[in-house]
């Protein structure tokens, strides 16, 4: 829901782009893309420098503080947070009435300041959820700041004064001054994380542990609402109120789908950060009339989209493979260990299993049989000759042990949790190939070293399975 919120406030920023006038990076519309590539990465143009300059501050903090935004669960507040902020933007132009950063910088972060404390204060003195004193504040405050940038667009000078870019962003109006001012917030975010780096970690994910160790959590919490609202701030002129809270939450939801520690986290969140801002004031810069702060978001929505997908470790791609490659293990060793009981039934030490007995042994059709001998074959398990399939050593080996995985589970099920023996026959065919090493010796161990199951059947025996019996098994052969 909150991928789908931010993709909806992106649609609406790109509608509301062309009466907002969420300019563009590059005002020449009249030569080559290339032309316009080379330009950008020349930074020969004021206005690409600042606009890359903010883009990397504003990609850095974002990343930093939306890193702990995220671990923390405060999605929503950071979203409130970046509509509270509109109505202070307002009264630090009315202030002195022009767009000083340092005046709008101020305003912004009391009215930021304001509506978490607001929040605070609802959820105190009733009866409502945290969830829904954000949603009032967040529109209440974001209404206010709308009606006073609509009364200032009607002054005299209001057409000119630039406010509206408050709303969707406008990076090709980043100047000097601001550029200093980012600087300045940014550089004491990042001092003050480092700083207190271990009070923030362990607040964020273990907050009893924090009260019990005499750490004000109250006071940390504060400080990062506070750095918070100056991140939040400062990311205004480039991505605007509308959408600045998916420069908070996108680059760094990518990073925590990437690793589980929280530095790591960080820094990839501040470098997917900055690869936004970078894109999003790239082809601003190469396209006309491609508004900045929407191609940011977008950008972030991309390398999000990136991280979900092909992510290592909780990608959709990754997942989806660890998935086929376990059901395709399963298969095999169901294979073998079918195989094995088909060699144990006959009693007799012949040479391989015939692709008709093993069909019938796992209720197939032929075909499919040899399709599973093949795949045996093919990770070095059996060999085929004719029609029949033969051991390999290692393939002889596995059998054994996923035939004794199984068996050892339901001896223990039956004596140790008392269940009937004729209802843990299910249970031993999925824990028979997941059961480690350690936990196989575990159970011999707690089992007395049993040589039979419940049903009667031999327990294959370690020295049978490692060798230790004097048994030797020819490539090729069942023993």
């Amino acid at each position: 829901m909150k991928i789908m919120r931010q993709l909806a406030v992106v649609g609406f920023a790109l509608v509301c782009v062309a009466s907002a006038h969420a300019a563009r990076v590059g005002d020449v519309t009249d030569i080559e893309w290339r032309e316009q590539a080379a330009r950008f990465f020349s930074l020969r143009d004021p206005s690409v420098r600042y606009a890359v300059g903010g883009a990397i501050l504003m990609g850095v903090c974002c990343g930093v503080l939306g890193g702990f935004v995220v671990v923390r669960k405060m999605a929503l507040v950071g979203d409130a947070l970046s509509h509270a902020v509109l109505p202070g933007v307002a009264l630090g132009f009315l202030w002195n009435m022009s767009k000083d950063p340092l005046a709008i910088f101020a305003g912004a972060t009391l009215a930021g300041l304001a509506g978490t404390a607001m929040v605070r204060a609802i959820t105190a003195t009733t009866r409502l959820k945290e969830d829904a004193a954000l949603g009032l504040v967040l529109a209440s405050f974001f209404a206010v700041g709308a009606c006073l940038v609509t009364m200032i667009q009607r002054l005299p000078t209001g057409n000119k004064s630039g406010i509206d870019k408050f709303l969707f962003g406008q990076a090709a109006a980043i100047g000097r001054d601001d550029i200093v001012l980012m600087a300045i917030v940014a550089a004491l975010v990042l001092g003050l994380v480092a700083v207190f780096y271990k009070e923030l970690l362990v607040s964020s994910f273990d907050r009893a542990f924090a009260r019990a160790s005499g750490l004000p959590i109250a006071w940390v919490d504060r400080g990062l609402m506070l750095l918070l609202a100056f991140t939040v701030v400062i990311a205004l002129q480039a991505v605007g109120a509308v959408l600045v809270s998916a420069m908070l939450i996108t680059p760094a939801a990518a990073a925590y789908l990437l690793t589980d520690r929280l530095h790591r986290l960080l820094l990839l969140a501040a470098g997917f950060g900055v690869v936004s801002g970078l894109l999003g004031a790239f082809f601003s810069f190469i396209g006309p009339n491609l508004p900045t702060g929407p191609f940011m978001v977008i950008a972030a929505s991309i390398v999000f989209a990136g991280a979900f997908l092909f992510g290592p470790r909780h990608g959709v791609v990754a997942r989806w493979w660890r998935q086929r490659d376990r059901a395709a293990r399963t298969r095999r060793e169901n294979t073998l260990k079918a195989i094995y009981q088909v060699w144990e039934r006959r009693g007799t030490e012949q040479e391989g299993v015939s692709f008709a007995e093993l069909a019938d042994r796992r209720r197939e059709t032929v075909p499919e049989a040899r399709a599973q001998a093949l795949a045996l074959a093919a990770h070095g398990f059996a060999t085929i000759s004719g029609d029949s399939i033969l051991f390999t050593p290692q393939g002889r080996r596995r059998a054994a042990e996923i035939v004794r995985n199984h068996r050892l589970w339901e001896l223990y099920l039956t004596n140790s949790a008392n269940i009937a023996s004729d209802h843990v026959h299910d249970d031993a065919e999925k824990i028979e190939h997941v059961l480690g090493e350690e936990v196989v010796r575990e159970l011999e161990r707690r089992l007395n070293y049993a040589d039979r199951d419940p049903h009667g059947r031999r327990i294959p025996s370690a020295a049978e399975i490692h060798g230790d019996a004097g048994r030797n098994t020819e490539a090729g052969g069942v023993t």
